[in-house]
């Protein structure tokens, strides 16, 4: 197998089979750069190439071909594997301890994350966006990320971060965040309609009225009591003298339609995100909409790192545009 021209080792000595003494090991060492030092000691210490790769930051391909590299100058194997780990040889280990040992003479440099803090609205955190940051994350484990879930107006004039991701109830994106943005994006529009669980309600016993409403327990979520576009919902739930409840947790609302025979409002997506729910068209004669908003802090440290949490974004919201149509 040919390798590449490393551009991690330095000296001529780099390229000189180490002999079996302590201070021929240390000396290598000392001529290792620091950015490939730290991938072999993040290697060692993860005991695993694509484990390894995530908290670096880089492509695990990226980073075996670096590794060979180091292997192939030095003439020694640093890594085997005992069944399905990796674990040090003996002259890995070697190299290990003389490492360490010069990080407590020089300190190898980390790379500091830029903090990127992004604001979302609690619905679409958990229904759109939730999974593809957890992907997003498994790729990337040193990426600095605070994630803020906005459940009102008042949590979206009360923070101030670098993406925001918000609901508003007409057509512009008024009202919005309080600090100032790049001009905001559309991203979507959501209908919102009654929901209920297929298993507790057959297609011809299904309420198609007001009136039918009474034989079921109704569910909200509280923020949602607020929200001026949702009126129409708000006052049938407001008028109720019994079954029903509030809850303050957005999944428990989810749950309680889930498992608890509840009739709740959700955007018309729902039937898609989770195949045992079912949308109740015609309940209500007003149509209830809310709009999708996007938009980037006028002021952010890191152009790179907030670009990649904004591409994620739109990628996701295209990657559903089905939900939305």
């Amino acid at each position: 197998m040919a390798f590449l021209e490393p551009s991690g080792l330095q000296g001529p000595s780099a390229y000189r089979a180490p002999g079996e003494g302590r201070s021929t090991w240390l000396a290598l060492a000392s001529e290792i750069d620091p950015e490939v030092a730290r991938y072999f000691l993040v290697s060692a210490r993860c005991g695993c190439f694509m484990q390894a790769a995530r908290s670096l930051n880089i492509k695990a391909t990226l980073l075996r071909k670096r590794l060979a590299q180091l292997e192939e100058h030095l003439r020694h194997s640093l890594f085997t594997y005992q069944g399905n780990g990796l674990v040090l040889s003996r002259d890995g280990q070697q190299l290990q301890a003389q490492l360490i040992a010069l990080a407590h003479e020089r300190r190898l440099p980390v790379t500091e994350q830029p903090l990127i803090r992004l604001a979302v609205a609690e619905p679409i955190l958990h229904d759109i966006l939730g999974r593809d940051l957890i992907a997003l994350l498994r790729r990337n484990a040193s990426v600095r990320l605070e994630i803020i879930s906005i459940d009102s107006q008042l949590s979206l004039q009360a923070v101030e971060v670098d993406v925001v991701l918000w609901l508003s109830d007409a057509d512009g994106p008024v009202p919005g965040p309080s600090f100032v943005t790049e001009p905001p994006r559309a991203l979507a529009r959501l209908q919102y309609l009654p929901h209920i669980a297929k298993r507790y309600s057959r297609l011809t016993t299904r309420p198609d009225s007001v009136e039918d409403l009474d034989d079921y327990m109704l569910v909200q979520w509280q923020p949602d009591a607020q929200v001026g576009a949702l009126q129409p919902w708000n006052r049938v739930v407001e008028q109720r003298l019994a079954a029903v409840v509030q809850v303050h947790a957005y999944s428990l609302m989810l749950e309680m339609i889930r498992c608890g025979a509840c009739i709740g409002l959700l955007p018309h997506y729902m039937s898609s995100f989770d195949r045992g729910l079912v949308a109740l068209p015609g309940l209500l004669a007003e149509s209830m909409q809310r709009q999708v908003w996007l938009a980037v802090n006028a002021q952010v440290e890191d152009a790179q790192a907030v670009r990649m949490i904004v591409e994620l974004i739109v990628s996701t919201f295209e990657g559903r545009r089905e939900w939305f149509d």
